[in-house]
């Protein structure tokens, strides 16, 4: 199943759909994607078959708003699960790779209060030069918990979705001085969308520790980055279990894989140069796509 959450007109409530062959069924309208999720997946197949009997509550994908699938998540834990990414954003910094890297599947704390959708436009803070983008892949928490063992994590995914995590360089680089993390160096925007795809639809490509899925990115229709989402080093199972040690994880969480290898301009100008992958502007566009997962698409404001 294919998931979207929509507003139906300017100022409407948000509300979940189900996604068929570009057609949305819609739900009652104020209905949230989160409220259907707490479970194995039931509530979820109940609401679809439900929608799919209401033929006339249906709309074209391109007649509403598309918002991000969980709105208003409780927490977006954003991961650094790919060797490649780390080992060059680390060079950048004069820095060889940490082996406690390949020990702990550590995370930060991102905005949940910053989520937008496909199509919305993306404003940079005022103090920043350096805007850029990371395309990474995103799991939604189907059911919580606490101290959730690998082994079973899978189980507690309801499912997959775009993310892209817009970074402030320049203010990300000072702040990283402190040892505290990025903080207004990423606070301000996180794209995630179209749709949250359940794990089901995905099953065929499983490999590795996630899926074989192509990854891409491209600014103004020029091609930036290629990836494989089954190049994660940390497989989403072992991030839940690593985040919800010692802490609570609750449905709708988000869970994001970080930045695939050439997923972003910091790492692709360290190997090709700044000229050739400048910063981002006003009115470039920035398209991310993963296989199955549809394209996630924001203009810089």
């Amino acid at each position: 199943m294919r998931w979207v959450t929509c507003a139906l007109s300017p100022g409407s409530p948000p509300t979940a759909a189900l996604l068929e062959d570009e057609t949305l069924f819609l739900l009652q309208e104020g209905t949230t994607l989160v409220s259907l999720l707490g479970d194995d997946g039931e509530k979820l197949a109940t609401a679809a078959d439900h929608a799919r009997k209401d033929p006339h509550k249906t709309a074209a994908p391109g007649a509403v708003t598309l918002l991000p699938p969980i709105p208003r998540p409780g927490t977006v834990r954003d991961f650094y699960a790919f060797e490649q990414h780390v080992k060059v954003a680390r060079q950048r910094r004069g820095l060889e790779m940490e082996p406690l890297w390949y020990k702990l599947p550590v995370f930060y704390f991102s905005n949940p209060y910053a989520l937008i959708g496909d199509g919305a436009g993306i404003t940079p803070p005022r103090q920043s030069r350096e805007l850029d983008f990371e395309l990474e892949a995103a799991a939604i928490m189907g059911m919580g918990g606490r101290d959730i063992p690998a082994s079973q994590a899978r189980r507690h995914i309801a499912g997959f979705c775009i993310m892209n995590d817009w970074s402030a360089r320049d203010l990300q680089r000072d702040e990283m001085k402190l040892s505290m993390g990025p903080v207004k160096g990423k606070d301000f925007a996180t794209s995630l969308g179209p749709c949250m795809v359940t794990p089901d639809e995905l099953e065929d490509c499983r490999e590795g520790t996630a899926f074989h899925l192509s990854m891409k990115a491209s600014v103004n229709g020029i091609p930036y980055s290629t990836g494989l989402l089954s190049d994660l080093h940390w497989s989403f199972e072992e991030m839940i279990a690593y985040a919800s040690r010692d802490a609570s994880c609750e449905p709708g969480d988000v869970i994001g894989s970080g930045t695939c290898g050439t997923g972003c301009i910091l790492e692709l100008a360290l190997v090709h140069g700044s000229e050739q992958y400048p910063w981002l502007k006003s009115r470039d566009t920035v398209r991310l796509e993963i296989d199955r997962l549809g394209s996630l698409s924001n203009q810089v404001a």
